[in-house]
């Protein structure tokens, strides 16, 4: 009943192990943080691979048997305790991990604050990792916020029969990945966000009705055509990239 309520669907095909490793990119010089890393099926893949993994692992059961697992090893340190409690790495790091379905935003929101994240590559529900990359064709608040810092992919996808007990829909390896440098100037980094929420939040349907009560109306539409942004496109619907052109576009000195 425990396992049932923390969610845990454990990775039991090497071939979808090995999967998620290749889509991590990692350096024998890597520090890699995993969390939910049950007993310990990627934990000692990704171990071969990097300098040191830290699992966390909430379950107390399965958080000893990896300690057992794993004693003597240096590349392995064996966390029992909440992921989203731990204090970020110092470091440049990345996050890897096979992750409770129902913690995957509080997850994703903790790499994203993590200031020396270099990248996490996380294995959601497919659907997740679909709405955050674009693949309906609409793209979330959380994706554009952050398009400047970040760039989101999806890397793979891994079959249901993957996991032990089963879930019933698949999953995919979401991959979200700091840019050498961000799109937009830090400086400038919270005018971004307030455009982004306020096209999100605001009303009238389209980005552009969202937007007009803020801007000159001239300067406005000059800019929604640079950006090669319809006046009546809906706000999901409008490209990160877009968003970033059309910033640049109002935001000129």
């Amino acid at each position: 009943m425990r396992r049932r309520a923390l969610s845990q669907n454990f990775m039991i095909d090497p071939r979808a192990v090995a999967r998620v490793v290749d889509a991590a990119r990692l350096s024998p010089d890597d520090l890699v943080v995993e969390p939910g890393a049950g007993y310990g099926a990627l934990t000692l893949a990704l171990a071969r691979t990097c300098r040191r993994v830290i699992a966390y692992e909430i379950d107390p059961v399965a958080a000893g048997r990896l300690a057992a697992r794993t004693r003597g090893d240096p590349a392995v340190h064996v966390v029992a305790g909440d992921f989203l409690r731990a204090r970020p790495p110092r470091e440049p790091f990345a996050v890897v991990g096979n992750i409770p379905y129902h913690l995957t935003s509080p997850i994703v929101d903790w790499c994203l604050r993590a200031p020396a994240l270099s990248a996490a590559t996380l294995v959601t529900q497919a659907e997740y990792a679909r709405k955050r990359t674009g693949g309906y064709g609409r793209w979330s608040l959380v994706t554009v916020r952050t398009w400047p810092g970040f760039i989101w992919r999806i890397a793979g996808r891994i079959d249901r029969s993957a996991f032990r007990p089963m879930p019933s829909i698949d999953s995919a390896i979401l991959r979200i990945e700091r840019r050498p440098a961000p799109l937009v100037p830090v400086s400038a980094l919270r005018e971004y966000r307030a455009m982004v929420e306020l096209g999100f939040r605001g009303r009238g349907g389209s980005l552009y009705a969202s937007l007009r009560p803020h801007h000159p109306r001239q300067r406005l539409r000059r800019a929604f055509a640079r950006a090669a942004i319809p006046l009546d496109a809906v706000v999901s619907f409008v490209h990160p990239d877009q968003w970033i052109n059309l910033f640049h576009e109002l935001h000129q000195r």
